[in-house]
């Protein structure tokens, strides 16, 4: 009998790995995550995360670990103004939490749940076989190999995983850099959502008391083809020429920069590998939608890679991951590289913004964009488009049910499927008793919704374990098709 040192191993302990780490332990399945940096990165490329990517927090009772979270109302799509409020629960995403906080609270979280974080190991070589994949890793102690059932890359834009394991990575190659440098002793003007001036952009974001994020784009600088970050000194001459406003007396915390370069994997499993994040797909990060993709990737992937690992996933289950997130991602990529010629281009540029502007000003414009960049308009194939909850996320909604007030959102810190019975009929609770190891019956009714919440009008429906809806009952309707959902969702009845 083979021998596993884990379940799964992960490469990268960024934020799309610890959580997808988290994801899996919640569901029994040993796991080790692989860094090769011997500390975590204090240093913040995102300063936040979607409004999606709240909700998923929130749905396994991470976002209280944040502490108080504001959110930002309005943003924009390429430099155009936009409400979020639009629609409900949008938001531009959680306010000024830098990502190294992110990953700090999603490693605590995966070190309690018992997953193990190696620092400091580097993976070198890896060899998928029939029924699991061995990893060769440079380690503070010297060279040694590791096996597991499956391996998954989380290990950035240049993934080292993807690299060994021949998937293509293809897109488009960068055309132009942006800077940026963390600064302290400087009093700027926000300007939150980025400003045009003439010969570029200047985006100042603060960064606690005491600093702030300055980043800069001049059109004419092009690319330097150097894999060094630019210094402080050309990123406040740049400024300077952009503004007028001089910040080279401040003091640089941080300095790096990053281009335009969008790419997609071809694949997102092959065999016992899977991609997941940064690993997966790269952009310019506009409207802080990198890192929250690759959570929701997370999110997305690890009950489907419990459900293999215990056994009883359905025929294909582990196959929908690439063909639910490809598509969502790709999406991400196409409207990051539109913002970026709104917001970058040239006065060659100007019609267009002209023509958006008045194009924003329809409500359901402002609707479609917002929730294309938060997320929260994501809906997968679940067999049937009926009802416009199918296939799309849960909404939060209070309950009151024989042991008091919860939530939806409460009922799926667990991790698994949640079927909800919120009428009378029992017809659905009974045919779900085969699941009862894999799937959670909660039977409540909406609170204080005067029938008009966003569950109104139903009698009972099934959510999968990463809170998106797979199955529902209108009153009366009883529980056909249950089982069907259940099988195609988590396997078998037991």
């Amino acid at each position: 009998m083979d021998s596993f040192d884990a379940d799964v191993i992960i490469v990268g302990a960024g934020p799309t790995g610890l959580m997808l780490a988290g994801e899996l332990r919640l569901n029994g399945v040993s796991t080790i995550v692989l860094d090769r940096l011997t500390e975590p990165m204090q240093q913040s490329r995102a300063l936040g995360f979607s409004a999606r990517t709240i909700e998923e927090f929130d749905q396994r009772g991470l976002l209280a670990r944040f502490g108080e979270v504001g959110t930002i109302p309005f943003g924009h799509f390429g430099g155009v103004p936009l409400d979020y409020r639009v629609i409900e629960g949008g938001s531009y995403g959680a306010r000024g939490i830098p990502q190294s906080r992110t990953e700090g609270v999603l490693a605590q979280r995966a070190a309690e749940l018992g997953a193990e974080v190696r620092r400091g190991h580097e993976v070198t070589g890896i060899s998928p076989g029939a029924d699991g994949v061995e990893v060769e890793v440079n380690t503070p102690d010297g060279s040694t190999r590791l096996r597991a059932k499956y391996l998954v890359g989380a290990d950035g834009g240049r993934s080292t995983t993807r690299k060994l394991a021949g998937i293509d990575f293809p897109g488009t190659e960068p055309t132009m850099e942006m800077w940026l440098a963390d600064v302290a002793g400087c009093d700027l003007r926000l300007r939150f959502s980025g400003e045009r001036v003439p010969g570029g952009m200047v985006m100042v974001l603060p960064l606690g008391p005491v600093a702030q994020r300055v980043v800069v784009y001049e059109h004419s600088a092009g690319l330097r083809g150097s894999s060094e970050p630019p210094t402080f000194a050309q990123v406040a001459e740049t400024f300077q020429r952009l503004t007028g406003e001089d910040i080279s007396g401040g003091r640089p915390l941080w300095v790096s920069w990053f281009t335009d370069s969008s790419r997609q994997a071809s694949e997102y499993r092959r065999g016992r590998v899977l991609l997941a994040g940064d690993a997966a797909h790269i952009h310019l990060p506009i409207g802080g939608q990198g890192m929250s993709a690759g959570v929701q990737d997370a999110v997305n992937l690890g009950w489907k890679l419990a459900a293999e690992i215990k056994g009883y996933a359905p025929a294909g289950l582990l196959d929908t991951y690439h063909s639910e997130r490809h598509p969502v991602d790709a999406r991400v990529v196409a409207n990051t590289l539109a913002q970026r010629w709104l917001y970058l281009g040239g006065d060659q540029m100007q019609p267009l913004r002209e023509l958006f502007g008045e194009l924003v000003a329809y409500p359901e414009v402002q609707r479609h964009l917002v929730g294309m960049v938060t997320g929260l308009d994501t809906r997968y194939d679940v067999g049937s488009d009926e009802h416009p909850l199918l296939g799309r996320r849960l909404p939060n909604q209070e309950l009151v049910g024989a042991d008091g007030k919860s939530s939806t959102f409460e009922q799926l810190h667990r991790g698994r499927g949640v079927l909800f019975v919120l009428g009378d009929d029992q017809a659905a609770a009974t045919a779900a008793t085969g699941w009862a190891d894999r799937v959670d019956t909660v039977q409540a009714t909406p609170h204080a919704d005067g029938g008009q919440g966003p569950l109104a009008g139903l009698d009972a429906l099934l959510v999968r374990p990463d809170g998106y809806v797979a199955w529902l009952a209108p009153t009366g309707a009883g529980a056909g098709g249950l089982d069907d959902a259940l099988s195609r969702w988590f396997g078998p009845s037991r």
